[in-house]
Parts: structure tokens; C-alpha cells; sequence
């Protein structure tokens, strides 16, 4: 019995260190993470605002950029992108996905740079304020909550689905009253994919891993909080933003 005990006495501290080991490793893989999406937001906000002035002092650039064919390349260059990223993360070292990500980032700002000849500049900062205090909440809510949200993910992925054809049937239809619901859906599927995806990105966290694993993982989990702010983003602005 004294034996046991001493060993228990023992075996108290080390587990604690252990715990406390484990929650310091998630906490700075997490601020990593939130980091390099951070760092992803502000590349994508210059880039998208450089090009606008630059558009906006030169017309031939504005013609080329908005009107003339290559727009389609601007538009589907991140697309292009981040699938890429996705499928070719897993054999790329930390270095060449993190400089992916930068540029991936950049051509989003590229893409994104139109929205400046839309609508009012404030309303634009706005709406981002907006977007950061919502999804700081949602996703404070997805690390911090017991409750297990891997059943909302499928069907956000499906209410996710549904969103994209009716954008795509959108286009033919050009219907104002389908593009509000459109934007509300939008807003809705975002903000719970925020909180969801900050709940898998913790639960990917495994402190047995290498360098080259973690560092990959941070970036995939980077990539999935930008997206889902861009997008939340897209969708409030087309509630609260005030066309030029």
C-alpha cells in the first residue's frame, strides 16, 4: 500500500506536467494557425486594394483587369489555386505550402479587387469589422464548446451544395430576390462552418507530431478559417454594403 501510494504521489505531477504540456502544444498550434490565416487576410486585403488604385489610375489596366477576357483568369486563378494547395499539400514541405498560401492569398485580393468599383470604401470597412467580430465569436464558440458539431459539418457541406447551384442557376436568372436569399443562406452556412472547422482544426492537433506535420496542418487549417471569413464577408457585404 505505501508503495502504491508513493507511487501515485509520484505519477501525479508528471501527469499534470503532461496535461499541461498537451494544452500549451494546442494552444500555440492554434495561435499558429490563426496567424497564418491573419497574415493570408492582410496580403489579400492589399493586394485587392494595390490593384484597385492601380486599376483606377491606369484605364488600360481597369479594361484589361474587368473587361476584357483575362478577367476570367483573374476570377478563377484562386480556385485553381486552392485546389491545388489541397491535393498537393501532403508533398510539399512547410516552406513551399506556406509560400502557396501567400500566393493563393494575393490572387484572392487579385479576384477580390472589383468589389472596391462596387461598393463605398466604408461600407466595405465596415462590413469587415463586422465579419471579424462574428467570426471571432463563432469561432471562440467552436474551440471552447463540449458539445460535438461533427453532425452540423454534413449538413452544412449540403446546405453548402445547394448554395453553389443556386449561384450558378443565378447567373442565367439574374433574379434579385433568389441573390437575397442567396446571401442570406450564404451568411448562415459560413458562420456555422466558422465554428465547425475551428472544432476540427483543434481535434487535428496530436502532440506526437513532427515539425513538417504540424507546420502542414496549421496551413490546412489557415486555409479553411480564410475561406470561411472571405466568404461570410462576400455575403454581409451584400447586405450592409452601399453601392457606389
Amino acid at each position: 500500500m505505501a508503495d502504491l501510494r508513493n507511487y501515485q504521489t509520484r505519477a501525479a505531477p508528471v501527469g499534470t506536467q503532461a496535461g499541461a504540456e498537451i494544452d500549451q502544444g494546442l494552444r500555440d498550434y492554434m495561435l499558429r494557425v490563426y496567424n497564418l490565416m491573419a497574415l493570408g487576410l492582410a496580403i489579400t486585403g492589399l493586394a485587392a486594394y494595390g490593384t484597385f488604385a492601380l486599376a483606377a489610375s491606369n484605364p488600360a489596366v481597369a479594361q484589361l483587369l474587368y473587361a476584357s477576357p483575362l478577367r476570367w483568369v483573374v476570377m478563377l486563378a484562386p480556385l485553381g489555386m486552392v485546389f491545388f494547395l489541397s491535393f498537393r499539400i501532403n508533398k510539399m514541405s512547410v516552406s513551399a505550402a506556406q509560400t502557396t498560401f501567400w500566393v493563393y492569398s494575393a490572387l484572392m485580393g487579385l479576384s477580390l479587387s472589383s468589389i472596391f468599383l462596387v461598393f463605398t470604401g466604408q461600407s466595405i470597412v465596415q462590413t469587415f469589422f463586422v465579419t471579424a467580430a462574428a467570426f471571432g465569436a463563432l469561432s471562440l464558440y467552436g474551440y471552447t464548446t463540449k458539445r460535438d458539431l461533427s453532425a452540423m459539418g454534413s449538413f452544412l457541406f449540403m446546405g453548402l451544395i445547394g448554395l453553389i447551384i443556386a449561384m450558378v442557376v443565378n447567373i442565367f436568372l439574374q433574379s434579385s430576390a433568389l441573390q437575397f436569399a442567396i446571401s442570406a443562406i450564404g451568411v448562415l452556412v459560413f458562420a456555422g462552418l466558422t465554428a465547425y472547422d475551428t472544432q476540427e482544426i483543434k481535434s487535428m492537433y496530436y502532440e506526437g507530431d513532427g515539425r513538417e506535420v504540424a507546420g502542414r496542418k496549421a496551413i490546412m487549417g489557415a486555409l479553411r478559417l480564410y475561406l470561411d471569413f472571405v466568404n461570410m464577408f462576400m455575403f454581409l457585404l451584400q447586405f450592409m454594403g452601399n453601392r457606389e
